[in-house]
């Protein structure tokens, strides 16, 4: 394991050389360190899906197990920099977040924000970018998990399959995935117009590497049983759409 930053912006996993594939955790923490005061959040708040992905982690690992590929994931909670976002979007470190407003975000200054870009985005890309110069992957996965209840009204949805213009992997998994017993859906709950897709533009995109981005609701993670199922389904799932496209590993 080798880590990026002072205080664990970026951490890697399973980096021993060539792999078919990249899996990356985004939001996998809702670590704040103490000198951000906690964002001037209440606890509820700190540990809610606004402050990262509950259960993502451990299935980004159980897949990347499966896959025999490395783990890229972050290590502070998406409120003080969401590692898919941009630095010029707003939404990379929020002033409010679903119904939840986020004190420490508020007016940032210039220096504030460039200090956050400096010391969690840029170190996130860097861990990302030595990842893939080391296991020279074909594809790139992001792995992230998402409310049930979102404003207060209930998502039906069970496991989205996200992408961007380049939708070769998105495709070949939906195929795979359209006779589970899970109601799967492409670009939901979210698509690329709601601006979730950097990472799949930055990291694969620019290198012409298949990607896909999968949602999955964390209610469905909460339960060990089917947390696992779910993590054995897509790894599956993932494997044959990998061999499809012709990204798998030892692929021409």
């Amino acid at each position: 394991m080798t880590q990026d930053s002072a205080f664990r912006a970026a951490i890697t996993e399973g980096l021993s050389g060539p792999a078919q594939a990249l899996v990356l955790c985004e939001h996998a923490s809702a670590e704040i360190p103490e000198e951000f005061k906690s964002l001037g959040l209440p606890p509820e708040a700190r540990l809610s899906h606004v402050a990262w992905d509950p259960g993502a982690l451990t299935l980004a690992r159980d897949m990347a197990g499966a896959l025999h590929a490395p783990l890229v994931f972050g290590g502070v909670s998406r409120l003080l920099y969401d590692c898919n976002r941009p630095p010029e979007a707003a939404g990379a470190m929020p002033e409010k977040s679903e119904i939840h407003d986020i004190p420490g975000n508020r007016a940032l200054s210039a220096a504030a924000r460039e200090d956050r870009v400096a010391r969690i985005y840029r170190p996130f890309c860097a861990a990302v970018d030595r990842a893939i110069e080391a296991a020279r992957p074909a594809a790139l996965i992001t792995v992230h998990s998402f409310t049930p209840i979102y404003y207060g009204k209930p998502r039906a949805v069970e496991i989205g399959v996200l992408h961007d213009t380049d939708s070769r992997l998105a495709d070949a998994l939906l195929n795979e995935l359209s006779g589970s017993s899970y109601q799967v859906e492409r670009n939901q709950p979210y698509g690329p117009a709601d601006g979730v897709t950097h990472s799949l533009k930055q990291h694969a995109m620019t290198r012409g590497l298949a990607n896909v981005m999968l949602e999955v609701r964390n209610d469905l993670l909460a339960d060990p049983d089917k947390a696992a199922d779910i993590a054995a389904l897509l790894s599956r799932a993932l494997i044959v759409a990998l061999a499809e496209i012709g990204a798998a590993k030892g692929a021409a």
